[in-house]
């Protein structure tokens, strides 16, 4: 018998956004005039470079895909040890996900925002990098706590094990929307204001995940869903021509299938 679902969260499974155009990029580089207008005559948003659009694009995955876990857990059977392993397995993903994109922005990134950024912001970017530096070891924490509840489930399959492992990634969930709200006010802008697209591409060349070339495209389908059209274009841009020769071969057609594995539906586009 399939145990109650414990929590007041939304019944249905969090549905990607409609992808929306944000903004225009087929005039001049991040899509700005050269008064930094956008090609329609409107105030240029925060985050059109490529390093804000990477981690807007990189939050907005996380957070939906924390929030999708939790809520399939929830309505996991206990015993079902097919459906507790795929739930289990995204959860391992996502885990190792966020973890790398942690160790890229702490290496790399954010020490080449402190060295590219001017004298007016430096007290500020400063400041919000300390912040950064003592929520995302918070996170990470969560996110090692979460690992050993998803054991705990997958050893045990029992009601008491799923419901510790959903308030866990409500928790972190909870945890990561206030960090990368927070980041994307205070951080993001710098990044869009100062790191040049040529320091965030070598950065993005020396950061590659180490996950198996699967595992990879079905990232890449998750930052793709729900994604507006300038980002689809920079992500496809970003990555190797053999990545999309395989993502357009055989990869989204297994994407779709891992999703509706997983969720009970397909993609939202």
């Amino acid at each position: 018998m399939t145990a109650p679902v414990v929590s007041s969260s939304p019944t249905t499974v969090p549905r990607p956004r409609r992808p929306v155009e944000r903004f225009r990029d087929d005039h001049l580089p991040n899509g700005r005039l050269s008064d930094g207008r956008l090609s329609d005559g409107t105030a240029s948003p925060a985050g059109t470079g490529r390093a804000a659009a990477y981690q807007r694009v990189l939050h907005q995955l996380v957070r939906r895909e924390l929030r999708t876990l939790a809520d399939v857990a929830a309505w996991a059977p206990d015993g079902d040890r097919a459906r507790t392993a795929t739930v289990i397995r995204h959860s391992e993903l996502i885990s190792r996900v966020l973890l790398h994109h942690h160790g890229v922005e702490r290496q790399s990134v954010w020490p080449a925002l402190l060295r590219a950024v001017g004298p007016a912001d430096r007290a500020d970017a400063e400041g919000a990098v300390s912040s950064w530096t003592a929520a995302c070891t918070r996170i990470d924490a969560r996110l090692r706590d979460l690992d050993t509840s998803a054991r705990q489930w997958c050893v045990a399959g029992t009601a008491p094990a799923r419901i510790a492992f959903v308030r866990a990634c409500r928790a972190l969930a909870d945890d990561v929307a206030a960090q990368t709200a927070e980041e994307e006010r205070a951080l993001v802008p710098l990044l869009d204001r100062w790191l040049p697209d040529g320091t965030w591409a070598v950065i993005a060349r020396r950061a590659r995940s180490r996950l198996p070339a699967r595992q990879r495209l079905l990232v890449l389908g998750l930052a793709l869903e729900d994604s507006c059209a300038g980002d689809r274009c920079r992500l496809l841009g970003g990555i190797p021509w053999t990545t999309r020769l395989a993502w357009r071969l055989y990869g989204a057609r297994r994407y779709r299938a891992g999703v509706v594995r997983l969720r009970g539906a397909p993609p939202a586009c």
